[in-house]
Protein backbone atom coordinates (compact mmCIF):
# COMPACT_ATOMS: atom_id res chain seq x y z
CA UNK A 1 0.00 0.00 0.00
CA UNK A 2 1.40 3.41 -0.97
CA UNK A 3 2.41 5.70 1.87
CA UNK A 4 1.08 9.21 2.30
CA UNK A 5 3.54 12.11 2.31
CA UNK A 6 3.39 12.52 6.08
CA UNK A 7 4.06 8.80 6.61
CA UNK A 8 7.00 8.93 4.19
CA UNK A 9 8.54 11.94 5.99
CA UNK A 10 8.06 10.34 9.39
CA UNK A 11 9.64 7.06 8.28
CA UNK A 12 12.68 8.64 6.64
CA UNK A 13 13.63 11.56 8.88
CA UNK A 14 14.79 9.62 11.96
CA UNK A 15 11.46 10.20 13.72
CA UNK A 16 10.91 6.57 14.57
CA UNK A 17 7.99 7.21 16.89
CA UNK A 18 6.18 10.41 17.93
CA UNK A 19 7.00 12.53 20.95
CA UNK A 20 4.34 12.28 23.64
CA UNK A 21 2.71 15.61 24.48
CA UNK A 22 1.07 15.34 27.93
CA UNK A 23 -0.75 18.28 29.55
CA UNK A 24 2.40 19.66 31.14
CA UNK A 25 3.17 23.03 32.65
CA UNK A 26 5.08 25.44 30.48
CA UNK A 27 8.89 25.49 30.59
CA UNK A 28 9.12 22.19 32.47
CA UNK A 29 9.80 18.89 30.76
CA UNK A 30 7.28 16.42 32.26
CA UNK A 31 8.65 13.34 33.98
CA UNK A 32 6.33 11.19 31.91
CA UNK A 33 7.91 12.24 28.65
CA UNK A 34 10.55 9.87 27.36
CA UNK A 35 12.72 11.62 24.78
CA UNK A 36 13.62 9.06 22.18
CA UNK A 37 17.31 8.50 21.54
CA UNK A 38 16.70 6.26 18.55
CA UNK A 39 18.97 6.83 15.58
CA UNK A 40 18.47 6.34 11.92
CA UNK A 41 20.03 3.11 10.74
CA UNK A 42 21.69 2.64 7.39
CA UNK A 43 19.58 0.74 4.89
CA UNK A 44 20.65 -2.90 4.74
CA UNK A 45 21.65 -3.21 8.39
CA UNK A 46 18.75 -5.64 8.97
CA UNK A 47 17.86 -3.61 12.05
CA UNK A 48 14.19 -3.28 12.82
CA UNK A 49 12.74 -1.23 15.63
CA UNK A 50 10.88 -3.25 18.22
CA UNK A 51 8.91 -1.50 20.94
CA UNK A 52 8.57 -3.12 24.31
CA UNK A 53 6.58 -1.95 27.27
CA UNK A 54 8.63 -1.33 30.40
CA UNK A 55 7.44 -3.11 33.51
CA UNK A 56 5.07 -0.91 35.48
CA UNK A 57 5.31 1.94 32.96
CA UNK A 58 3.32 3.25 30.01
CA UNK A 59 6.45 4.24 28.09
CA UNK A 60 7.80 2.48 25.07
CA UNK A 61 11.52 2.01 24.59
CA UNK A 62 13.67 0.77 21.76
CA UNK A 63 16.04 -2.18 22.02
CA UNK A 64 19.67 -1.26 22.72
CA UNK A 65 21.58 -0.20 19.64
CA UNK A 66 23.19 -3.21 18.07
CA UNK A 67 20.66 -5.68 19.49
CA UNK A 68 19.01 -7.75 16.81
CA UNK A 69 15.21 -7.66 17.03
CA UNK A 70 15.23 -10.90 15.05
CA UNK A 71 16.45 -12.70 18.17
CA UNK A 72 13.09 -12.18 19.86
CA UNK A 73 11.42 -13.78 16.87
CA UNK A 74 13.67 -16.81 17.10
CA UNK A 75 13.04 -17.14 20.84
CA UNK A 76 9.34 -17.48 20.07
CA UNK A 77 10.21 -19.90 17.28
CA UNK A 78 12.23 -22.10 19.67
CA UNK A 79 9.31 -22.18 22.12
CA UNK A 80 6.94 -23.26 19.35
CA UNK A 81 9.32 -26.00 18.18
CA UNK A 82 9.53 -27.30 21.77
CA UNK A 83 5.75 -27.68 21.78
CA UNK A 84 5.60 -29.03 18.22
CA UNK A 85 8.81 -31.00 17.57
CA UNK A 86 7.56 -32.23 14.20
CA UNK A 87 7.32 -28.72 12.78
CA UNK A 88 9.79 -27.62 10.08
CA UNK A 89 12.70 -25.61 11.53
CA UNK A 90 13.75 -22.31 9.96
CA UNK A 91 16.27 -22.43 7.15
CA UNK A 92 18.77 -20.16 8.94
CA UNK A 93 19.65 -20.30 12.60
CA UNK A 94 19.55 -17.30 14.91
CA UNK A 95 23.32 -17.46 15.26
CA UNK A 96 23.72 -17.21 11.50
CA UNK A 97 21.40 -14.20 11.37
CA UNK A 98 23.39 -12.57 14.19
CA UNK A 99 26.62 -13.10 12.25
CA UNK A 100 25.08 -11.45 9.20
CA UNK A 101 23.92 -8.49 11.29
CA UNK A 102 27.35 -8.09 12.85
CA UNK A 103 28.92 -7.97 9.40
CA UNK A 104 26.40 -5.48 8.00
CA UNK A 105 25.99 -3.17 11.01
CA UNK A 106 27.86 0.16 10.58
CA UNK A 107 30.82 0.81 12.92
CA UNK A 108 29.88 2.22 16.29
CA UNK A 109 31.21 5.36 17.91
CA UNK A 110 31.97 8.74 16.36
CA UNK A 111 32.13 7.41 12.79
CA UNK A 112 28.67 5.86 13.20
CA UNK A 113 27.20 9.14 14.45
CA UNK A 114 28.77 11.09 11.58
CA UNK A 115 27.46 8.55 9.06
CA UNK A 116 23.95 8.74 10.53
CA UNK A 117 24.00 12.55 10.39
CA UNK A 118 25.13 12.48 6.76
CA UNK A 119 22.35 10.08 5.78
CA UNK A 120 19.72 12.14 7.60
CA UNK A 121 20.89 15.32 5.87
CA UNK A 122 20.65 13.65 2.46
CA UNK A 123 17.11 12.51 3.25
CA UNK A 124 16.06 15.99 4.38
CA UNK A 125 17.62 17.47 1.23
CA UNK A 126 15.59 15.09 -0.94
CA UNK A 127 12.44 16.10 0.95
CA UNK A 128 13.12 19.79 0.28
CA UNK A 129 13.81 19.01 -3.39
CA UNK A 130 10.34 17.54 -3.69
CA UNK A 131 8.84 20.89 -2.65
CA UNK A 132 10.50 22.57 -5.64
CA UNK A 133 12.36 25.02 -3.40
CA UNK A 134 15.85 23.81 -4.30
CA UNK A 135 17.21 24.62 -7.75
CA UNK A 136 20.53 23.21 -8.97
CA UNK A 137 22.60 22.77 -12.14
CA UNK A 138 21.63 26.19 -13.46
CA UNK A 139 23.17 29.62 -14.05
CA UNK A 140 21.21 31.87 -11.69
CA UNK A 141 21.31 35.63 -11.09
CA UNK A 142 20.89 36.42 -7.39
CA UNK A 143 19.21 39.59 -6.07
CA UNK A 144 22.66 40.69 -4.84
CA UNK A 145 23.95 40.68 -8.42
CA UNK A 146 26.13 37.60 -7.85
CA UNK A 147 25.88 34.48 -9.98
CA UNK A 148 25.50 30.91 -8.74
CA UNK A 149 24.51 27.43 -9.90
CA UNK A 150 22.18 26.69 -6.96
CA UNK A 151 19.34 28.59 -5.32
CA UNK A 152 16.84 28.17 -2.47
CA UNK A 153 13.39 29.65 -3.11
CA UNK A 154 12.23 30.43 0.43
CA UNK A 155 8.59 30.94 -0.54
CA UNK A 156 8.31 27.27 -1.56
CA UNK A 157 10.14 25.67 1.38
CA UNK A 158 7.02 25.21 3.51
CA UNK A 159 4.33 24.84 0.84
CA UNK A 160 4.00 21.08 1.38
CA UNK A 161 2.15 20.92 4.70
CA UNK A 162 2.82 17.23 5.38
CA UNK A 163 6.54 17.62 4.69
CA UNK A 164 6.76 20.71 6.88
CA UNK A 165 4.97 18.95 9.72
CA UNK A 166 7.41 16.04 9.63
CA UNK A 167 10.50 18.24 9.39
CA UNK A 168 9.23 20.49 12.18
CA UNK A 169 8.83 17.43 14.39
CA UNK A 170 12.49 16.51 13.78
CA UNK A 171 13.58 19.96 15.00
CA UNK A 172 11.25 19.69 18.00
CA UNK A 173 12.72 16.29 18.87
CA UNK A 174 16.24 17.74 18.88
CA UNK A 175 15.24 20.50 21.33
CA UNK A 176 12.91 18.29 23.41
CA UNK A 177 15.37 17.95 26.36
CA UNK A 178 15.29 21.74 26.83
CA UNK A 179 12.22 23.41 28.36
CA UNK A 180 10.93 26.13 26.02
CA UNK A 181 8.56 29.00 26.90
CA UNK A 182 8.40 30.80 23.56
CA UNK A 183 9.17 30.04 19.92
CA UNK A 184 10.07 33.16 17.92
CA UNK A 185 10.31 33.50 14.14
CA UNK A 186 9.87 35.93 11.26
CA UNK A 187 8.44 35.68 7.77
CA UNK A 188 5.65 33.43 6.45
CA UNK A 189 7.80 30.37 5.75
CA UNK A 190 9.51 30.40 9.13
CA UNK A 191 6.18 31.02 10.87
CA UNK A 192 4.61 27.92 9.31
CA UNK A 193 7.63 25.83 10.33
CA UNK A 194 7.55 27.33 13.84
CA UNK A 195 3.93 26.27 14.24
CA UNK A 196 4.89 22.66 13.49
CA UNK A 197 7.81 22.81 15.94
CA UNK A 198 5.61 24.29 18.67
CA UNK A 199 2.99 21.58 18.24
CA UNK A 200 5.55 18.79 18.52
CA UNK A 201 7.65 20.13 21.41
CA UNK A 202 6.72 18.58 24.80
CA UNK A 203 6.93 21.93 26.68
CA UNK A 204 3.92 23.23 24.72
CA UNK A 205 5.54 26.65 24.02
CA UNK A 206 3.63 29.65 22.74
CA UNK A 207 4.41 31.00 19.28
CA UNK A 208 5.10 34.64 18.41
CA UNK A 209 6.62 36.35 15.40
CA UNK A 210 8.58 39.46 14.55
CA UNK A 211 8.36 41.69 11.49
CA UNK A 212 11.38 42.46 9.33
CA UNK A 213 11.90 45.91 7.87
CA UNK A 214 14.40 48.65 7.05
CA UNK A 215 14.93 51.82 9.08
CA UNK A 216 17.61 54.40 8.35
CA UNK A 217 19.13 52.11 5.73
CA UNK A 218 19.60 49.31 8.27
CA UNK A 219 17.69 46.08 8.65
CA UNK A 220 15.67 45.69 11.82
CA UNK A 221 13.16 43.33 13.43
CA UNK A 222 10.24 44.58 15.49
CA UNK A 223 7.88 42.70 17.75
CA UNK A 224 4.19 43.68 18.01
CA UNK A 225 3.52 45.44 21.32
CA UNK A 226 1.04 42.78 22.43
CA UNK A 227 3.82 40.16 22.27
CA UNK A 228 6.24 42.00 24.57
CA UNK A 229 4.59 40.74 27.74
CA UNK A 230 4.94 37.13 26.54
CA UNK A 231 8.76 37.28 26.78
CA UNK A 232 9.04 37.57 30.54
CA UNK A 233 12.25 37.96 32.53
CA UNK A 234 14.22 34.74 32.16
CA UNK A 235 11.87 33.26 29.54
CA UNK A 236 13.43 30.45 27.48
CA UNK A 237 13.14 31.29 23.77
CA UNK A 238 13.79 29.08 20.74
CA UNK A 239 14.42 30.90 17.44
CA UNK A 240 13.20 29.12 14.30
CA UNK A 241 14.08 30.15 10.74
CA UNK A 242 13.46 28.43 7.42
CA UNK A 243 16.76 29.55 5.84
CA UNK A 244 19.82 30.98 7.61
CA UNK A 245 22.23 32.71 5.23
CA UNK A 246 24.16 35.63 6.69
CA UNK A 247 22.66 35.20 10.16
CA UNK A 248 21.60 38.87 10.37
CA UNK A 249 17.95 38.10 11.12
CA UNK A 250 18.90 35.61 13.84
CA UNK A 251 21.22 38.15 15.49
CA UNK A 252 18.47 40.79 15.43
CA UNK A 253 16.00 38.34 16.98
CA UNK A 254 18.53 37.39 19.66
CA UNK A 255 19.11 41.04 20.54
CA UNK A 256 15.36 41.61 20.70
CA UNK A 257 14.90 38.70 23.13
CA UNK A 258 17.75 39.83 25.37
CA UNK A 259 16.45 43.41 25.45
CA UNK A 260 13.13 42.07 26.80
CA UNK A 261 14.88 39.98 29.47
CA UNK A 262 14.53 36.60 27.77
CA UNK A 263 17.16 33.96 27.07
CA UNK A 264 17.76 32.29 23.70
CA UNK A 265 18.31 28.57 24.28
CA UNK A 266 18.72 27.49 20.67
CA UNK A 267 18.39 28.18 16.95
CA UNK A 268 16.62 25.78 14.60
CA UNK A 269 16.40 25.95 10.81
CA UNK A 270 15.55 23.86 7.78
CA UNK A 271 18.60 25.02 5.83
CA UNK A 272 21.87 26.62 6.98
CA UNK A 273 23.80 28.27 4.18
CA UNK A 274 26.33 30.07 6.33
CA UNK A 275 29.54 28.29 7.26
CA UNK A 276 29.13 29.56 10.82
CA UNK A 277 27.94 26.77 13.09
CA UNK A 278 27.06 29.28 15.85
CA UNK A 279 25.45 32.69 16.08
CA UNK A 280 25.80 34.65 19.30
CA UNK A 281 27.31 31.65 21.02
CA UNK A 282 24.29 29.46 20.20
CA UNK A 283 24.69 26.46 17.94
CA UNK A 284 22.47 26.31 14.85
CA UNK A 285 20.63 23.02 14.45
CA UNK A 286 19.67 22.66 10.81
CA UNK A 287 18.30 19.73 8.83
CA UNK A 288 20.50 20.67 5.87
CA UNK A 289 23.87 22.44 6.16
CA UNK A 290 24.91 23.25 2.63
CA UNK A 291 26.48 26.35 1.14
CA UNK A 292 27.00 26.98 -2.54
CA UNK A 293 29.56 29.30 -4.13
CA UNK A 294 28.62 32.65 -5.63
CA UNK A 295 30.63 34.63 -8.20
CA UNK A 296 30.75 38.24 -9.40
CA UNK A 297 29.69 38.49 -13.06
CA UNK A 298 33.22 39.27 -14.31
CA UNK A 299 34.69 36.06 -12.81
CA UNK A 300 31.74 33.68 -13.13
CA UNK A 301 32.88 30.35 -14.68
CA UNK A 302 29.39 29.73 -16.07
CA UNK A 303 29.49 33.06 -17.93
CA UNK A 304 32.84 32.08 -19.45
CA UNK A 305 31.28 28.83 -20.68
CA UNK A 306 28.43 30.75 -22.29
CA UNK A 307 25.67 29.22 -20.14
CA UNK A 308 22.48 31.34 -20.41
CA UNK A 309 21.71 33.40 -17.30
CA UNK A 310 18.47 32.64 -15.46
CA UNK A 311 16.99 35.93 -14.14
CA UNK A 312 13.64 34.45 -13.13
CA UNK A 313 14.19 34.72 -9.37
CA UNK A 314 15.24 38.37 -9.51
CA UNK A 315 12.13 39.19 -11.56
CA UNK A 316 9.95 37.49 -8.94
CA UNK A 317 11.61 39.52 -6.20
CA UNK A 318 11.03 42.74 -8.16
CA UNK A 319 7.39 41.76 -8.54
CA UNK A 320 7.03 41.42 -4.76
CA UNK A 321 8.72 44.77 -3.97
CA UNK A 322 5.56 46.93 -3.85
CA UNK A 323 4.01 44.80 -1.09
CA UNK A 324 7.32 44.73 0.79
CA UNK A 325 7.63 48.51 0.56
CA UNK A 326 4.08 48.87 1.81
CA UNK A 327 4.88 46.66 4.81
CA UNK A 328 7.92 48.80 5.66
CA UNK A 329 5.95 52.07 5.41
Amino acid sequence: MARSRSEWVSATSSRLWPITRPPSSRAALPASVAVSSARMRIAGSLTLIRRKRDAGSDRFSSPPLGEAPCRGIFRVDKALRARHPDSTPPVESAEHIDDQEAAMTPPSGKEDVMMDAEVREKIHLEILKRTGAYHANDHILLPSGQHTSEYIEKTLVTTEASFTEGLGAVIAKHFAPWPIDVILSTGPGALILSHCVARAHPSRPILIYGTKGVSGGKRRVTLPAEFHRLIRQGAKVLIIEDLVSSGTTVRLLTQLVEDLGGQVVGIGALWRRTKKAQIGGKEIFSLVSRDFPTYPPDSCPLCKKGVPLNQEFVKRREHRKPSSAQERA
